[in-house]
């Protein structure tokens, strides 16, 4: 587990919308609008038709730092079944430098990482959490991340870009008297 990187476990977290336990959606962002937060915001550029509707997507840590634990947090409704096959292309940025351009086995990933989730993900809504740790290596640098995602018959699953800012030092407010 270790070995996966931000960006592949916002990847997973993101397709895999079935955890052991399915809940009611606390947030609700159908509007496409950009969601920010101190270090990262995140759009979902995916459609009402998507396999996979994104509710929210929050982190912990917030801002993400390298050399801590990550934990991400997917609220999402699975629309229809995932099949083994799903897949995921993956593009990340540094400015307009293009580090890395994949494509992921949504399945194949998870098996890998050994989640909760596997293939096939039934119907319904559901949260997601997975902790990865991230490196110390991650340059203090700004990434754009673009996520589509595609069903085994390779309809649209999902689509989300991000925007990750390692740049961004954490405010630490020092107790009144000091």
């Amino acid at each position: 587990m270790a070995r996966l990187s931000l960006f592949s476990i916002v990847l997973l977290s993101l397709f895999f919308v079935a955890s052991a336990t399915p809940s009611e959606p606390q947030l609700a962002y159908s509007d496409g609008s950009v969601h920010t937060t101190q270090g990262w915001s995140w759009t979902d550029c995916g459609l009402p038709s998507d396999a996979i509707q994104i509710d929210s997507i929050s982190v912990y840590p917030d801002p993400p730092m390298p050399g801590q634990n990550l934990t991400v947090i997917v609220e999402a409704s699975a629309q229809e079944e995932i099949e083994e096959g799903a897949y995921a292309d993956v593009v990340v940025k540094l400015g307009l430098i293009k580090l890395l351009q994949k494509e992921f086995d949504l399945c194949q990933e998870a098996r890998n990482a050994e989640t909760d989730v596997q293939c096939p993900v039934d119907k319904g809504h559901y949260v997601v959490e997975h902790t990865v740790a991230l490196p110390n290596e991650i340059p203090r640098a700004k990434f754009t991340i673009s996520a589509r995602g595609y069903t085994v018959d390779d309809d649209d699953l999902f689509c989300v870009d991000l925007k990750v800012d390692f740049m961004k030092k954490p405010f630490f407010k020092l107790p009144i008297g000091w």
